[in-house]
């Protein structure tokens, strides 16, 4: 029996460990694609398997209403780690259930309705969330969605000027778009989009869903722009693959947030996986190791492939490599020629999101195995 959701990739994992994932024939896979992102520190690590098996066998479950040391634990660590002054901490399931609460949380603390969303951004498929997702393909059927969102283009300082206005509860963004393309923004405008909102007192809200966790070479990507949004959101990484999200927000945003809830919010497993995790990436430090890969790979596939295909962007280990055909032949090639596994990011962008943890012999493995596929 099958789903009926997810369309089936003919390969079956059944273990994971470090960098790799291994079928049930015993077939290695070098994995670069982190399931979407969700595995920075490698798969099964050590520290977070003992964490949340130690939690698992003293309380497996407990609702958020009742104070719990791992979940205590979580929020102290996410509002230690949160850029500039954000230390107040929502604790959800997922990334659009991050984003969901951020946007209610937005409406409610401004007394406002208009979403000021970008073109090719992707923030979930919940009906707030999808709503403020610029996609048809993502939309359509589930109309009508939520109102008062509003689409500028992506990178242009001056329309999102001229949209955001007196009646504006937020504008949500992501600092570096991951389904949309793997388009980063520049610095100039984010800082202009801070502005903006502060100017009107709309509230700014950095999707780091992908982002985050060091992913960009930054624990935060809004770190490598200089720009503290008012709330920030987070998830795929943190809980090294357990279903877990937060959305992180400024003093004024929680203190006004409305009546919002969510039953399994900070289980305690989850959230010693989390704290776990964000342990381990801190204490290693990750953020730097991956920004480091990320230069040398993303020098390599120039180096080796400039002729080859379109474009190479992204920030630390979230690339974009943009081929002049089709992306999906190229990734079935990887997986079964070259044991590689990675994403696409549209029709012609190969998407490459590996665990935090890879070395300069796995990005070399990657590029051999891209010049053979492409070239």
């Amino acid at each position: 029996m099958t789903g009926f959701v997810f369309s089936e990739k003919p390969i079956r994992i059944e273990r994971g460990e470090g960098v790799h994932l291994y079928d049930t024939n015993g077939t290695e896979y070098l994995d670069f694609g982190a399931s979407y992102a969700c595995t920075p520190v490698g798969h099964c690590h050590p520290e977070v398997v003992d964490a949340a098996t130690s939690q698992l066998e003293r309380l497996m479950y407990v609702q958020a209403s009742y104070p719990n040391d791992a979940r205590d634990a979580l929020y102290g660590a996410l509002a230690d780690c949160a850029p500039g002054d954000i230390d107040r901490v929502w604790l959800c399931n997922s990334g659009t259930e991050a984003n969901e609460a951020a946007l209610k949380f937005a409406r409610h603390a401004t007394g406002r309705s208009k979403i000021v969303a970008t073109t090719r951004g992707f923030h979930g498929r919940t009906m707030g969330a999808l709503s403020a997702t610029w996609k048809d393909e993502y939309r359509e059927g589930f109309e009508p969605l939520a109102g008062g969102f509003e689409f500028v283009e992506y990178g242009d300082a001056d329309a999102m000027a001229a949209a955001v206005d007196d009646e504006t509860a937020a504008v949500i963004l992501e600092p570096l778009q991951g389904e949309g393309g793997i388009n980063p923004a520049d610095t100039d405008y984010l800082q202009a989009v801070r502005e903006t909102t502060a100017d009107h007192g709309a509230a700014m809200i950095l999707d780091e869903i992908q982002t985050g966790l060091g992913r960009t070479g930054h624990l935060w990507a809004s770190e490598r722009h200089d720009v503290v949004p008012d709330v920030l959101t987070t998830a795929k990484g943190l809980g090294s693959g357990l279903p877990v999200g937060a959305t992180l927000v400024k003093e004024w945003v929680a203190e006004d947030c409305g009546n919002h809830g969510s039953t399994f919010s900070g289980g305690p497993v989850v959230s010693a996986a989390a704290g776990a995790t964000l342990d381990v990436l801190q204490r290693e430090d990750l953020p730097a190791h991956a920004g480091e890969m990320g230069d040398y790979l993303m020098g390599e596939v120039r180096d080796l492939l400039g002729d080859e295909v379109r474009d190479v962007r992204g920030h630390g280990l979230m690339i974009g490599v943009e081929v002049k055909r089709g992306a999906n032949r190229l990734l079935r090639d990887l997986a079964i020629e070259h044991g590689i596994l990675a994403l696409p990011a549209g029709r012609t962008v190969l998407r490459l999101l590996p665990p935090l943890t890879i070395e300069r012999e796995h990005a070399d493995e990657v590029v051999d195995a891209l010049e053979a596929v492409i070239a």
